[in-house]
């Protein structure tokens, strides 16, 4: 379906053309200008540049010349990065090239419309495409700090910003010493040894609990669920700073504070409401036949959760359980309230190398917890799919 062209294209007049190229140009302007002192100039100069390459590229050479004309421009820029800034200015001056290029031909030739249905008006295909790059530079905008703290974490020296080696990619300025200190510090052993002593067990009760209390709140004879619902998935809600301080006072009373398992229970607290998020929204498609079918079989309620009720719902509790444990394994104000220097977790040393020495085996912490989560929530997605393959939702 994606190779079915739905509206025949045609070539768009420069009056609509030219504009909209420029306008793309000055944006991009913005940062290439910002990062060289000027702005305006930046804007001014991508306008203009983007306008006269859109010129070039529909007018003059035409559609049966696109492959030569990006090629030429490519070269172009790569040329004028290298000379302007060395190998990164010609990884940016090509990078640029090539979306420009394509950009071009796209707007000018009228592509954009080809997989659209052909009874939009104009101002819908524009929100069509504005909703879509308004996502995206939010995506840009949330993704670009992990994508900056990533190659810091291989710097050679001690520092927090790029330096001129790096940003030459010279092999000199790259080492993996952070990750050795990180494999190797015994204090930065002690604190991922104690998460995952910690976050493990955590989620375990998390899952166990918030389970029961969802299929318990999934049934339709419970007095006061949308009450009870609320007060389990409250410390999702509440910030958490009270919720730490709330639990501080109340653990010292009985005598959990600085003990593993008040470190333990204050994770379970705040992984339930995971839990029972998820397994609730897959009990939604949950056909509830099949438990009276095998209560009318003989099936015990025990036999009949385990055997019927739970295969259908393990990928919602398996993804519950993932995200109490990230929740558990990334937690770290709890843990400076409840937690005692005996139980330090990896978070707690992160905030103290940060507070304290400015360490940059911080980075290749960070860098290694950010390769954890992106692999539990590609589980999560893949489980999402399973399930709703189960449940009919999508197509096998």
């Amino acid at each position: 379906m994606n190779d079915v062209i739905l509206t025949p294209v045609e070539e768009k007049p420069l009056s609509f053309t030219l504009p909209v190229l420029a306008a793309a140009g000055a944006f991009a302007g913005i940062f290439v200008g910002a990062a060289n002192g000027s702005s305006l100039l930046g804007i001014v100069a991508g306008a203009i540049i983007m306008a006269a390459i859109g010129f070039l590229a529909v007018s003059v050479l035409g559609e049966s010349k696109e492959k030569p004309a990006r090629w030429g421009l490519i070269a172009i820029f790569a040329a004028v990065g290298y000379g302007l800034g060395g190998l990164p200015g010609l990884v940016v001056g090509a990078l640029f090239a090539w979306f420009f290029g394509w950009f071009s031909y796209w707007v000018g030739f009228g592509r954009y419309r080809e997989k659209l249905v052909p009874y939009l008006t104009p101002g819908q295909v524009l929100w069509h495409y504005s909703f879509r790059v308004i996502c995206g530079a939010i995506f840009v905008f949330l993704i670009t700090p992990i994508l900056v703290v990533m190659p810091l974490s291989f710097n050679a020296e001690d520092f927090f910003t790029f330096t001129p080696e790096m940003l030459r990619f010279d092999p000199e300025g790259y080492s993996l010493k952070h990750y050795r200190d990180f494999l190797t510090n015994p204090e930065w052993t002690r604190a991922v040894k104690n998460s995952l002593l910690i976050a493990p067990v955590a989620t375990l009760i998390s899952v166990s609990l918030g389970t029961l209390a969802a299929i318990g709140l999934s049934q339709s004879h419970v007095p006061g669920k949308r009450a009870i619902m609320a007060i389990l998935i409250s410390p999702m809600i509440v910030p958490l700073i009270i919720s730490a301080t709330g639990m501080y006072f109340f653990y010292s009373k009985i005598g959990i504070v600085g003990t593993y398992w008040g470190v333990v229970l204050a994770h379970v607290v705040l992984g339930i409401p995971f839990v029972i998020i998820t397994v609730t929204a897959t009990l939604v498609g949950f056909d509830r036949s099949l438990t009276r079918a095998a209560a009318n079989m003989g099936a015990d309620p025990v036999t009949t959760f385990f055997r019927v009720q739970m295969p259908l719902i393990l990928p919602g509790v398996i993804s519950g359980g993932l995200f109490a444990f990230i929740t558990s394994f990334d937690e770290v104000v709890v843990v400076l309230f409840i937690g005692s220097a005996e139980l330090q977790t990896l978070p707690w040393q992160m905030f103290t190398g940060l507070r304290e020495q400015i360490s940059p085996t911080i980075l290749a912490a960070a860098t290694i917890l950010v390769g954890i989560s992106i692999l539990l929530l590609s589980t999560v997605e893949l489980l999402r799919r399973r399930s709703e393959r189960l449940r009919g939702m999508s197509p096998g």
